[in-house]
């Protein structure tokens, strides 16, 4: 399935963004969104496609997709 298929019910763009921003970023909108709500995440920086799924693995969150289109990397993440 690919993400742009998928609805999420928050969408940050985080483009133009570097480490450990983006990560950072979504973990604060994580914090403030209920179990089981989705957030897709737009970045641009390739180190972010790594970083994600670790950060999702140690917090707790649920990387149910990630994708590269060109230079941009799309995310969607299930809030624990």
């Amino acid at each position: 399935m690919k993400i742009n298929e998928l609805v999420p019910d928050v969408k940050l763009d985080l483009s133009g963004l570097s480490c450990p921003l983006p990560v950072l970023k979504t973990k604060k909108a994580l914090a403030s969104m209920e179990s089981g709500m989705k957030i897709q995440v737009i970045t641009t920086d390739s180190g972010s496609y790594d970083d994600f799924e670790y950060f999702c693995t140690h917090a707790g969150h649920t990387l149910i997709t990630r994708e590269k289109q060109k230079k941009i990397y799309l995310f969607l993440i299930q809030c624990k």
